[in-house]
């Protein structure tokens, strides 16, 4: 067989060919069979297996993430719980408004029990937050070093939140006793409107 022979080759003598001739080109046809079917019929079916693939490696990661949850679930509960009573302790340490009167009087009977003279004792407006809204009073006391610390720590010990902000010390014009200016703060619950 020469390349003459391949130029006689029609389809319209194919039963006349030589059989090397004819299985390549069975072994052509089959291929293009193949390939198209591939491209027209499989294709979208393996693009359709790697999306669903995808999603269960997505699905599995998230199955994981809620097992972990799921295996702190009490854990979480009995610390939820823990932060709703340290929460309602917290609340507890703001006065309401029927309170205020009565901290306030508190704040200033912590300065005279520690032995400080007061020069003024200002309750300023309040200043609404959040949840809360806080309560300044400006206050200028005349002591010592010694007395202020027992201020500041029975301000510390009271039942409420009171904490003390803006702290200045100086001498008097005369030289004589100290001068502590600050802003005692308190807060206040802010009740929901309902």
């Amino acid at each position: 067989m020469d390349l003459s022979d391949f130029n006689d080759l029609t389809f319209d003598n194919i039963g006349e060919w030589p059989v090397v001739i004819k299985l390549l080109t069975v072994l052509v046809l089959c291929g293009a069979i193949a390939g198209a079917g591939y491209y027209y019929f499989i294709k979208d079916e393996y693009l359709a297996l790697e999306k669903v693939e995808k999603t269960e490696l997505d699905l599995r990661a998230e199955l994981e993430r809620k097992q972990a949850k799921a295996v702190n679930l009490d854990a979480y509960r009995e610390q939820l719980k823990e932060m709703q009573e340290s929460f309602g302790a917290m609340l507890r340490q703001l006065p309401d408004k029927t309170e205020v009167a009565a901290l306030l009087v508190d704040v200033s009977q912590t300065g005279l029990a520690a032995g400080l003279e007061f020069e003024l004792f200002k309750p300023m407006p309040e200043i609404k937050q959040d949840f809360y809204a806080e309560l300044p009073i400006k206050i200028r006391v005349v002591g010592d070093y010694h007395e202020f610390g027992e201020f500041v720590s029975g301000l510390a010990a009271l039942p409420r939140i009171v904490t003390v902000h803006d702290v200045k010390i100086t001498r008097q014009k005369d030289g004589g006793q100290l001068v502590m200016e600050a802003t005692a703060k308190t807060y206040r619950y802010l009740e929901e409107a309902g």
